[in-house]
């Protein structure tokens, strides 16, 4: 097969490629990375670069229009390469990791009466042992398991070969004595029934006799499809030492699930997204310990909680099923695992508990979020919603639970938005835009110059501009107000929120067609998930007596503009909680107490799910929600107020 020399700008020196090989594996083997967000589909056009000669076979234009052709562009994911090239890669939109800051950081306390010795499956126990003799010429390993037969009463020790390896040097250099960490949740972890052959898993060995009350460290992780999640935990105290999260890595092969899944099924696409999930836990990982002054490889059990895809990608199993009628997982309840086996850099043989999910679209990060928001206790009819990338919902009470999914995008998470961020310093939180002037304000978390735009500061601004007139109901701007916040942009007419020397960065903020017609899409997604699963079940929302919304951006928004935008139902304000990220205080429960580990498996196995795509119904739903706040306005009564007041004063 014939080979071209492929020159990218951006890249040391040419490469050298077969025929037919795709622009943007050209990119890769040359150390440049193309960010793809539909994940290599050519729906998004982000990843359009200029060839400026040599032969490229484009198999689809659909981003690109006659003159962008014209002028050498091509999308990477999309080009063949057939001849030598050269090619300019344009500068990319980045998503940058943003730490978390007091504003995002949730308050956790630890449950009432926790006790590591009676809920904790992590133990130390120190043991002593005889010396061999020529008189005792027992081998190591049955001496130690003898010793932790008596000292824990279980029938059954159970070590690696890499743990094995190291038993005979430890236990010679420290006179016999240490202290073993051992893991009793290697019964099944998805039965709240006694296993009636107690056994253990030998997880480290440590020199000497540690103290009982020295931390022993574990991790609660949320792997959402926008940002991951961790916290890490003492398993003796129960308390959450540090927090910290950071933007999911994949996201740069995929916004969406669909998209992910899609990257994942090409070649070694799904050892890459794995590669990326897991480099943005182990980042995490780093982060935690050092805040800690601890050693990774002092983590001895983690607790991972996501939705269905996430966990599959993170596992490096096929998740095609999921996206192809009718949308089976590979794997609801997964056995427990060690970080070894997925590659993550705490304790090699750390114990890996992935929390069990319940369909293709209700994964672990719900039954995780069940528990923690307490709908699994309580007798009230409640709506649970995980508002994120993926909308999973959640409609019951402790006597039965009805679920089902839609996808949201990642706008409200600050992904989908051209100057949207998440909630941390710089972040515009709230706006308010005055219905005469048109000039706005608005607040800033940590009172600094604005960088951009979070999740509530979205819906805030949404709002502002429907109430007072900027967009109208299909979210088109109003030319004619005479404002010069409304003015063209690159993108087409934009909203300025604002202008460079009130920023950080002294570039301009504002909104966009774009922007707006994708905050729409995922309200819509979400109303319309909600809206059919009451319909379906015949309960009528306004007889829902609360309302909890989960997801981190949740726990901020403004329940008076996220009505008025349409993304919730038109009801009391006093029947909503915001909860933020109940998916990881789900993972830290399941962490800390094994019978809240037994309870999500059991919240999993009662779960009724419900299918959306099954007809038009969903479809249907969201053509109707895809208008501020609705087309049928008769649904929100106090926003059809606030517009006639709005009228009135402008009058």
């Amino acid at each position: 097969m014939a080979e071209h020399i492929v020159t990218f700008d951006l890249a040391p020196q040419p490469i050298r490629v077969p025929t037919g090989t795709l622009l943007i594996e050209a990119a890769r083997l040359a150390g440049i990375d193309i960010g793809q967000p539909c994940g290599g589909q050519g729906r998004c056009g982000r990843c359009a670069v200029i060839v400026n000669d040599g032969g490229v076979r484009r198999r689809s234009t659909l981003r690109l229009s006659n003159e962008d052709v014209a002028a050498g562009y091509a999308l990477a994911c999309q080009a063949v390469v057939e001849g030598d090239i050269t090619v300019v890669v344009p500068p990319q939109e980045k998503i940058e990791r943003r730490l978390t800051t007091d504003r995002v950081v949730a308050d956790v306390t630890v449950p009432i009466g926790y006790d590591p010795d009676r809920v904790q499956t992590i133990k130390r126990v120190t043991v002593t042992l005889t010396p061999p003799s020529m008189d005792d010429q027992t081998d190591d390993w049955s001496r130690l398991q003898v010793a932790l037969r008596q000292a824990t009463g279980v029938n059954e020790v159970s070590a690696s070969l890499n743990t094995l390896r190291r038993i005979g040097s430890i236990l010679r250099e420290n006179d016999w004595q240490v202290t073993a960490i051992i893991d009793s949740a290697v019964r099944n972890p998805h039965s709240a029934i006694e296993d009636p052959v107690p056994a253990v898993r030998l997880i480290d060995l440590k020199p000497g006799n540690v103290p009982d009350h020295a931390p022993m460290w574990g991790a609660a992780i949320d792997i959402g499809t926008t940002t991951v999640t961790c916290w890490l935990v003492d398993l003796i105290s129960g308390e959450v030492k540090k927090q910290a999260a950071e933007y999911n890595r994949q996201i740069a092969r995929g916004e969406d699930v669909i998209s992910r899944i899609i990257y994942a099924s090409k070649n070694g696409g799904g050892a890459e997204l794995q590669s990326l999930v897991v480099n943005s836990i182990n980042a995490l990982i780093d982060e935690v310990c050092l805040h800690a002054t601890i050693k990774p490889i002092d983590i001895v059990k983690a607790t991972v909680s996501g939705n269905s895809t996430m966990i599959h990608l993170l596992l490096n199993i096929p998740a095609s099923s999921i996206r192809l009628s009718p949308f089976i997982t590979a794997i609801n309840h997964v056995p427990l695992l060690t970080a070894n086996e997925i590659g993550l850099l705490i304790n090699p043989e750390a114990t890996i508990d992935c929390l069990p999910g319940v369909a293709s679209y209700v994964g672990a990060d719900i039954t995780a979020g069940v528990l923690s928001s307490g709908l699994a206790d309580t007798d009230k009819s409640t709506l649970f919603m995980d508002v994120g990338t993926n909308g999973e919902i959640v409609l019951g009470s402790r006597d039965w639970l009805v679920t089902c999914a839609c996808s949201a995008g990642p706008a409200f998470e600050g992904a989908g938005v051209i100057d949207g961020m998440r909630a941390t310093k710089g972040a515009i939180e709230e706006v308010w835009i005055n219905n005469e002037t048109f000039e706005p304000t608005y607040r800033v978390i940590g009172s600094v110059k604005p960088r951009g735009v979070c999740g509530s500061g979205l819906i805030s601004l949404l709002s502002e501009l429907f109430i007072t007139g900027l967009i109208d109901k299909g979210g088109n701007f109003n030319t004619y107000l005479g404002t010069e916040r409304i003015r063209s942009g690159a993108h087409g007419l934009e909203y300025v929120i604002a202008f460079a020397d009130h920023t950080e960065h002294n570039r301009d903020i504002a909104i966009t067609p774009v922007d707006i017609d994708n905050l729409l899409r995922a309200k819509a997604a979400i109303y319309a998930g909600f809206s059919v699963l009451a319909d379906r079940v015949g309960v009528p929302l306004e007889s829902v007596e609360q309302i909890l919304i989960g997801g981190s951006f949740g726990k901020y928004i403004n329940v008076e503009n996220a009505i008025q935008i349409g993304l919730l139902p038109d009801l009391p304000w006093d029947r909503f909680q915001f909860l933020g990220n109940t998916s990881v205080k789900g993972a830290y429960r399941a962490l800390l107490d094994r019978t809240d580990r037994d309870r999500i498996a059991d919240i999993a196995a009662r779960m009724t799910y419900i299918e959306l795509s099954a007809d038009n119904t969903f479809y249907e739903a969201f053509t109707s929600a895809l208008f501020l706040p609705h087309t049928d306005l008769s649904k929100f009564p106090s926003v059809e107020e606030a517009l006639m007041k709005s009228i009135t004063s402008n009058e």
